[in-house]
């Protein structure tokens, strides 16, 4: 669909792997309610965290959790916005350095080279937090 002809504006939240992933029912209405069509990504490590199927019913698609073969249809919106909550140490040491190991990581990778805005929502625990690798990783995705 072109873009101009779209209902909505597309948020992609991608949740990675840590107790407040299964809060995110309660943001998804609340980004709906504002006039965003939402789409769920997620870690392989959230996945434990979240109830797929009842996030597949409130946003009308499927929770992604894993690249597609190349040979599959894309399944999502392209999104215009992203919000990462809960932004685990790994998930954004890992973004910092580029590597795209999850679906989740591609995605934000991706996002960097095409300026979409994204808005992540750390949540190490406070050793994690102090980490020096963590602090560089965040002042190298803060922007500019």
């Amino acid at each position: 669909m072109a873009e101009q002809n779209r209902p909505h504006r597309v948020l992609y939240v991608i949740a990675c792997g840590g107790r407040p992933a299964g809060d995110l029912p309660a943001f998804v209405e609340e980004a709906q309610a504002t006039g965003w069509e939402v789409c769920v990504i997620a870690t392989p490590s959230a996945v434990k965290f979240m109830d797929l199927d009842y996030l597949a019913e409130l946003t009308g698609h499927v929770v992604r959790h894993d690249y597609k073969q190349p040979d599959q249809p894309d399944v999502l919106p392209p999104a215009d916005a992203i919000v990462v909550a809960p932004a685990t140490f790994n998930t954004v040491n890992k973004w910092a350095a580029g590597i795209s190991d999850t679906l989740a990581l591609g995605l934000l990778n991706e996002a960097l080279g095409l300026d979409l805005p994204v808005v992540a929502v750390p949540f190490p625990n406070v050793a994690l937090a102090r980490h020096p690798a963590f602090r560089r990783s965040m002042a190298e995705l803060s922007p500019r």
